[in-house]
C-alpha cells in the first residue's frame, strides 16, 4: 500500500503521519520523488481501509494498494517514478537510471593475473567504460573448470581500480566472502546461478553496496523481481537488474537466448535500473556488437561487455570476449546509437 502526499506537503505533517502509522504496527518508508513524496507501507495492510488512512490528513492525495507480489520492486511503489542507483567510483559518482547516460561495464570473465587485468582496465577506460567487470570467484558448471583465483584476485582488482579509476563489479558466490568482496567492489554482483539463493540475497541486502542481480537461466520475470524483492526487503534499495540470456530449446547457434523484450517489460513493471549483458546472452563475440546496439535502442540503462586481451587463451568464456581493439570500435558504434536516443554522455575516445 502506498500513500501519495500532495505537492508541498509540510515535512512536519509527513512525520506526524509516519508516527501514527508506526503506532498501528506498520513500517512507513518515505520515498521522495521529483514532485511528490510517497509513503510506502510495509506490514499487514490487507485489512486496512484506504479511506481510514485518507482521513489521517488533508495533505494525503490518495491511498493505493500495490497489486503485484513484489511490493518494493514495483514501479507503482514509487508512484510511477524510476529510481536511480548512485555508485561512487574513484573517478566520481556514476548514476544508473532511466533518465541518465548509458553506463558501460567491461572486462574479462575472470581475473587471471595483474598484467592482464590492469592492461584491460586501462584499455576499456580509454574507450569510455566506467566500470571494470572481472570475476575473482567463478561459478562454473564443471567442478574441473577454472573457478577463479579467489581472494588473491580481489587484490588484483583493487590494483586495477587504483590504476584506472574505474568502479569494480565482481561476483559473490558465498556469504562467507561478502565482507572482503565489499572492501574492493563498488557493485556486488549476484550471478544467474545464485539468483534464488535467498539466504545470500538477504545478506547482500543487509549491506550498503549496490547490488547487480543477474536473471537466472530459467527464471521468469516475476521470479527475478521477487528475488530483487528479497534484497530490497532486507534494507538495500540500490538494485540493478541484469538480463544475461535465458535457456531455450535452441543452443546450437547461441549460448543462450538474449531476452531484449525485458527492457520495455521491466520499464512497465519496476522502477529499478536495467543492464543488458550481450556477451553471456549470445556466447559468441561476433554477435555481441549487434545485440549491444539493439539493447541501447530498446532503452537499456547500462551494458556489460566481456573484453579480454587474448580471448583465444582466456581461462573462461574466451569465445564471447571482444579484444580491446574490437571494444574500441564497438564503443564508437554504440556512441552513434546512444546519441540518437539521448543516452550518451560523451563520445568514446579512440586510442592512437
Amino acid at each position: 500500500m502506498i500513500i501519495v502526499m500532495k505537492s508541498g506537503s509540510p515535512e512536519a505533517e509527513i512525520n506526524r503521519i509516519d508516527e501514527e502509522l508506526t503506532s498501528w504496527g506498520l513500517t512507513p518508508e518515505k520515498i521522495v520523488g521529483q514532485h511528490k513524496v510517497v509513503i510506502g507501507l510495509v506490514g499487514e495492510t490487507a485489512s486496512l481501509d484506504p479511506l481510514q488512512i485518507q482521513e489521517l490528513s488533508p495533505w494525503i492525495e490518495q491511498v493505493l494498494r500495490v497489486e503485484q507480489p513484489y511490493k518494493r520492486a514495483s514501479r507503482q511503489y514509487r508512484h510511477g517514478e524510476a529510481s536511480e542507483v548512485v555508485v561512487n567510483t574513484p573517478d566520481g559518482a556514476v548514476v544508473f537510471g532511466e533518465h541518465q547516460p548509458l553506463v558501460v561495464a567491461a572486462g574479462p570473465c575472470s581475473v587471471e593475473n595483474e598484467e592482464m587485468i590492469v592492461e584491460t582496465a586501462r584499455r576499456v577506460k580509454a574507450a569510455g567504460a566506467t566500470f571494470l567487470r572481472g570475476g575473482a570467484y567463478k561459478p562454473r558448471t564443471s567442478p574441473y573448470a577454472f573457478q577463479g583465483h579467489g581472494e588473491s584476485a580481489l587484490d588484483l582488482l583493487a590494483r586495477a581500480r587504483e590504476v584506472s579509476g574505474l568502479g569494480i563489479i565482481t561476483e559473490v558466490m558465498d556469504a562467507v566472502d561478502l565482507d572482503k568482496i565489499a572492501e574492493v567492489a563498488d557493485v556486488i554482483q549476484v550471478g544467474a546461478r545464485n539468483m534464488q539463493n535467498f539466504s545470500l540475497l538477504k545478506k547482500v541486502g543487509a549491506q550498503p553496496k549496490p547490488v547487480l542481480l543477474k536473471r537466472g537461466m530459467a527464471a521468469t520475470i516475476e521470479d527475478w523481481l521477487m528475488a530483487a524483492e528479497y534484497i530490497l526487503a532486507s534494507g538495500n534499495p540500490n538494485v540493478i537488474l541484469c538480463e544475461r540470456g535465458i535457456r531455450t530449446f535452441d543452443r546450437q547457434y547461441t549460448r543462450n537466448t538474449l531476452d531484449l523484450s525485458v527492457v520495455p517489460v521491466l520499464r512497465k513493471l519496476t522502477h529499478l535500473p536495467i543492464m543488458i549483458d550481450p556477451s553471456h546472452g549470445v556466447g559468441w563475440s561476433e554477435f555481441v556488437p549487434s545485440m549491444a546496439m539493439a539493447a541501447i535502442a530498446a532503452g537499456t540503462d547500462s551494458l556489460m561487455i566481456e573484453v579480454h586481451p587474448n580471448p583465444a587463451k582466456a581461462l573462461s568464456d574466451g569465445p564471447q570476449s571482444l579484444t580491446p581493439d574490437r571494444f574500441d570500435n564497438l564503443m564508437q558504434e554504440l556512441a552513434v546509437i546512444g546519441k540518437a536516443v539521448g543516452r550518451w554522455q560523451q563520445p568514446a575516445v579512440a586510442l592512437a
